[in-house]
């Protein structure tokens, strides 16, 4: 009774409607000059996350860089060339200098020293000091760096074609915007050089420079799509305007929330926009049930309370529903996941309090001169909508047979699918292949040892332990081993600096590239070493007391199941060879961070799932106070949850985290029309106890709006399709099949279950007097 007092105050004062949401806009709008943006990946799971402490405490102990940008230049004819290294030499310089680069940390053939020897005696200085300029000095350069396993495919390809230099950034620039100055030293004239950046900063920061571009560009496109549908569904500008602007006070309010609280935006949240504007077509419903109360010729006060009092309870229902899936995101561990759930959630309860205040006052506020064009506009026919969706609605009721089995069919397809699907997370491959960044990445796999980066860290129960030639040995042998993975494509460790000091202290005999047996030679070795060569490339594998060693790895790909496979090797080879002095191996770096939030991504998305799958189910069963019911409005969601993600697994497209944040997010959006449809038809059965004719009424009339909504949501969603980045390509193309076949479940699919169960959900009391559909 409050609740319709409050509702007929609003249609009696709806410019004050207006005034406190517009106030209330401008509040939120404000909030917007005090945006953070965060990409970092490292921060999808929380400060107190296991992984991430430790990576950073390995990165303290080995003064080793989080964010490290790579420089490859390519030269088919090799790059012990005069031009090629005088450049090498030039941009090491010019880079140094530019702010944010870690200067005295920039890894060069200019600045990263090579261990030789000179009548027994250690010489460490600079792989290359003074550019050679003849051939014989080339050649002498050449053999000189491909003859030191250290820097081969780290900084020199085997087959000379291709150097590198390795940038440490500080942790608080942005590594695009270092990658495009570094790009603007780079020479106009290359000759025969080729010049790539790589690396995760690089992929990380240029990602989430292009996402906040594509959703500049993507949002303004889909909602001039969606007005653009929208006016030949009701050929009404203050319906369009209507629309848009819930869109718009749902996206102000949520962003504007979230930057109010002082919560960055990260790469899930800044897609709120699309969902937003997307969800807000909700307000659908309420125009089509509108527009139909005008053809019967009711005034358009009457017209609007009727309308808000059929469809103002399935709104409500289906917008909680969908706030409650998205809010499941907030029970994982991913930060971001959690932000962009309650974000879209609160946005959601934004629309549905626009859908019982915003809208009604706007529908008042148009003009009577363009209410009669636009009952005319929305269809012309009988009540029952039409004729089209009428025949549909017949067919339903009359061939429940084959639609039941068709979808049992397509059911066993899904799930046989589901079992091939794979769990991954690549972020390079979400850009094209043709993009910058892809390329880069995959020429500087081909060439070096690869642009992921991990570390298997040792550690002895005893100061010194590192120095013994018995560990330093099976060190050695665990990098062998490792590296029989073609996608492991280099690893150093402080047993490769010894066998080099070895070597090059017994006039380079080959014979000698092994590790010392004496203890007293290993720790000369590593004094030399220390006083000699640059003590952070030294630390970087070793600690100062020798009780802690790193083995650096570098991969092929970024793929988490790489690191996966890295780490089972490692665990094989040490079961059989167990590490002396009682010394652990524990994984780290930004490659094995990956793994872990891949495994978060799967069970974090798994859980959130399964929670959310629970909610909807009783939100279901509350909404139609009836367990039966409820289950019978929930299969079309579970249908189409299930087929979506068995065509992924089918066409071996990898579930990474944009794919698994949509299995919750379906949650929410893809029950919504089962709501409609049930509330619809329990209402109309209510007034007219004929299950035939309640079933094709509820297909033709509010099944219009059911596919209104869905051919909205899913255009706002298909311009991703169009987009640079594969993760929006893979959010907008599945998000838009997934309302386009759960629209189509709702209104075809739920029609059959219904009658194949009619006696159960409707009472034998209330079918006796009917003729059963055939």
């Amino acid at each position: 009774m409050k609740l319709n007092r409050l509702f007929q105050l609003i249609l009696d004062y709806p410019k004050v409607v207006l005034g406190v949401t517009l106030a209330l806009t401008v509040f939120f709008l404000a909030q917007f000059p005090k945006i953070a943006i965060d990409t970092d990946p490292k921060h999808m799971l929380p400060e107190t996350s296991p992984v991430r402490q430790y990576n950073d405490q390995v990165e303290r102990d080995f003064a080793l860089h989080p964010d490290v940008i790579v420089l490859g230049i390519v030269n088919p004819e090799g790059i012990f060339n005069v031009r090629t290294l005088t450049r090498v030499k030039e941009l090491t310089r010019a880079i140094q200098e530019l702010p944010g680069v870690i200067s005295r940390d920039v890894d060069s053939l200019t600045t990263v020293d090579n261990i030789t020897s000179t009548e027994g005696e250690l010489v460490v200085k600079p792989a290359l000091g003074t550019v050679p300029q003849s051939v014989a000095e080339l050649s002498v350069l050449r053999k000189s760096l491909l003859g030191n396993p250290l820097f081969v495919n780290r900084f020199v390809s085997r087959d000379a074609t291709t150097l590198a230099l390795f940038i440490p950034i500080e942790p608080s620039v942005n590594g695009k915007e270092i990658a495009d100055k570094i790009r603007s030293l780079l020479p106009k004239n290359s000759g025969g050089d080729k010049f790539y950046l790589a690396g995760d900063p690089v992929a990380r920061d240029t990602f989430g420079t292009e996402m906040f571009r594509q959703m500049a560009l993507f949002s303004p496109i889909a909602g001039m799509i969606m007005c653009v549908a929208l006016w030949f569904m009701f050929r009404n500008a203050t319906v369009i305007i209507a629309n848009m602007t819930v869109a718009m006070i749902s996206i102000i309010w949520s962003m504007g929330g979230l930057i109010a609280l002082g919560y960055p935006v990260h790469i899930m949240s800044s897609m709120s926009p699309v969902f937003l504007m997307a969800i807000a077509t909700d307000a659908v419903h309420i125009f089509n049930e509108f527009a139909f109360r005008l053809r019967e010729g009711k005034d358009k006060r009457t017209a609007i309370s009727e309308t808000m009092k059929v469809v103002g309870p399935p709104v409500f229902y289906s917008d909680v529903t969908t706030a409650v899936g998205f809010a499941a995101l907030a029970t994982g561990a991913i930060v971001p996941l959690k932000i962009f759930g309650l974000v879209i959630g609160f946005g959601t309860l934004v629309v549905l309090v626009m859908s019982y205040t915003l809208v009604p006052a706007v529908l008042m506020l148009i003009p009577e001169t363009h209410i009669l064009k636009m009952a005319q506009t929305h269809g012309k026919g009988s009540n029952e909508g039409p004729s089209w969706l009428s025949h549909l609605g017949k067919f339903c009721v009359t061939r429940t047979k084959p639609i039941l089995l068709a979808g049992f069919v397509l059911f066993v397809v899904a799930v046989a699918g589901l079992g091939q699907i794979r769990v991954n997370n690549n972020m390079v491959h979400w850009f094209k292949r043709g993009s910058v960044v892809r390329t880069a990445d995959r020429v500087m796999n081909e060439h070096l040892g690869g642009t992921s980066t991990a570390y298997l860290v040792i550690q002895a129960k005893d100061e010194g332990a590192i120095g013994k030639p018995a560990l330093l040995r099976e060190i050695e042998g665990l990098q062998r081993e490792l590296e029989k993975d073609p996608l492991v494509g280099k690893t150093v460790s402080v047993a490769d600096y010894i066998k080099r000091v070895n070597q090059v202290l017994h006039d380079d005999n080959p014979a000698f590239d092994r590790v010392p047996d004496s203890e007293r030679e290993v720790g000369q070795y590593l004094f030399l070493l220390q006083s000699a060569a640059k003590p952070r490339h030294l630390d970087n594998v070793v600690d100062f007391s020798a009780k802690t060693a790193n083995i650096i790895l570098q991969l092929k790909s970024w793929d988490a199941g790489v690191m996966k496979k890295v780490i089972a090797r490692a665990n094989a080879f040490l079961k059989e060879h167990p590490l002396p002095e009682g010394a652990q191996v524990k994984p780290a770096g930004i490659a094995y961070f990956n793994m872990v939030w891949n495994h978060e991504v799967l069970w974090g998305m798994l859980t959130s799932f399964l929670w959310g799958l629970v909610l909807v189910l009783a939100l279901l069963v509350f909404e139609t106070r009836s367990f039966l019911w409820g289950c019978v409005s929930f299969l079309p969601l579970l249908f189409t949850i299930a087929l979506i993600y068995g065509v992924v697994g089918l066409i071996g497209k990898d579930f990474d985290m944009p794919v698994a944040v949509l299995s919750t997010l379906a949650l929410g959006m893809a029950v919504d029309f089962a709501i409609h449809f049930v509330s619809r038809f329990q209402q109309r059965y209510r007034e007219y106890p004929d299950l035939k004719e309640a079933l094709i009424w509820t297909v033709a009339r509010p099944g219009k709006g059911i596919f209104l909504n869905a051919i909205l949501f899913a255009l706002g969603f298909a311009v991703m399709g169009f987009s640079a980045l594969t993760a929006y390509i893979t959010v907008g193309i599945l998000m838009a099949a997934i309302m386009i076949l759960s629209s189509v479940m709702s209104v075809i699919y739920l029609p059959s279950l219904i009658v194949v169960f009619r006696r159960r959900l409707c009472g034998a009391e209330h079918l006796s007097q009917e003729r059963e559909p055939r």
